[in-house]
């Protein structure tokens, strides 16, 4: 385990290294030309450097229920397990079978790393995958998100099943193994049938000027109806009694909030302006980003629709998943863009800037 880095520094660290990646990165793209030889062999260089460092540094991390909170719940169970304990829970039981399985063989350290390359590995390789040699300014986006740390070390279930969602989506055009990882990331946590109810939504209807139409009729109806929605979908008893409670049970302490969430909605809108800027004024029509940019409206639509649910940050994170993806995707495979390097350079940067100064943000307010 690392545990040469104080656990109050543990973040921190993660932060300013990606800081220091985004700074190098920006003066790259300034620089050099996206397809020169040496822009090619930093972004390699760089790409699997964080890939495999990156890894360790979350799978190897000490178990603490006061920095990783869920950490120590996972580390119980499992431990639990390894000395012939039975399950007992009665949801997501793939899950639970999984980490019986893996007690037996695994001590709990390593889960924990098997753990982080289950979450990071489809991470890379979606982003190889849809863009070949220049996957690391996807996977940078990825692994910079807002949520990108806290799925990965707190909420580690819901972590694992939206990277297995993304996986699928690696093998868009291999039907049968994105049907059977889609099947494993709802075993893994059942609140991913949203997103693939979103998928298979967007198979039969296309068009995204509807699907960006409900977007923004999903705001003025958050405002105007209040809990309405939240009441609604848990009468519906939306996948299991757990799934209802996140609507209405009670508050979840990380994510008190105090009604609709405009900073948040402002920060879902920054795919939503992106995508809608290509596709609608620019006419990009690359049908695997329409596709994306659909599901990425359909899900942050729901979530708006129930934005003052206790665990309004459980489903915002259901499309917030898919934020890099939607942003970088146009920027990368578009080369009708004007100073694309740079481009690419700064969406990157600033990109991490929010993820930075929100972290300081919620720092001060405690």
């Amino acid at each position: 385990m690392i545990e040469f880095i104080p656990l109050s520094n543990y973040y921190e660290v993660y932060l300013y290294t990606s800081f220091a990646i985004a700074l190098i990165t920006l003066f790259h793209a300034y620089v050099l030309d996206l397809n020169d030889r040496k822009n090619i062999s930093y972004i390699t260089f760089i790409g699997y450097s964080l890939f495999i460092l990156l890894t360790l540094y979350i799978g190897l991390r000490p178990v603490s229920g006061r920095y990783f909170i869920d950490m120590a719940t996972y580390a119980r169970i499992y431990e639990g397990y390894a000395h012939g304990g039975q399950i007992t829970l009665d949801t997501d039981v793939v899950f639970q079978q999984f980490m019986r399985f893996c007690s037996g063989f695994l001590p709990t350290n390593l889960f924990f790393l098997l753990c982080a390359m289950i979450y990071i590995v489809p991470l890379f390789i979606i982003s190889k995958r849809f863009f070949k040699e220049y996957w690391f300014y996807a996977f940078f986006m990825f692994v910079v998100s807002m949520s990108f740390w806290t799925y990965g070390v707190n909420g580690i279930r819901n972590g694992l099943a939206t990277s297995l969602f993304l996986l699928a989506l690696a093998f868009y055009n291999k039907k049968g193994l994105m049907i059977v990882f889609f099947i494993i990331s709802c075993l893994f946590h059942q609140t991913i049938y949203l997103p693939i109810g979103a998928f298979i939504l967007t198979l039969f209807f296309k068009n995204s000027k509807w699907y960006f139409i409900g977007w923004l009729l999903a705001i003025p109806l958050s405002i105007a109806l209040g809990g309405f929605w939240e009441n609604l979908f848990a009468s519906l008893g939306f996948a299991d009694e757990r799934f209802s409670g996140y609507l209405v049970g009670e508050k979840d302490a990380a994510f008190v909030n105090s009604g609709f969430r405009f900073d948040f909605l402002f920060y879902s809108s920054f795919p939503v302006l992106i995508g809608a800027y290509f596709i609608f004024k620019k006419k990009y029509n690359d049908l695997i980003y329409k596709q994306l940019f659909n599901i990425y409206l359909t899900t942050n639509a729901f979530w708006i629709l129930i934005i003052r649910a206790n665990f309004s940050n459980r489903f915002a994170y259901l499309s917030w998943f898919l934020m890099p993806l939607v942003i970088i995707y146009p920027f990368i495979k578009n080369n009708s863009i004007k100073k694309q390097h740079k481009t690419i350079g700064l969406v990157l940067f600033f990109y991490f800037l929010f993820t930075y100064f929100m972290h300081w943000y919620f720092e001060l307010k405690e």
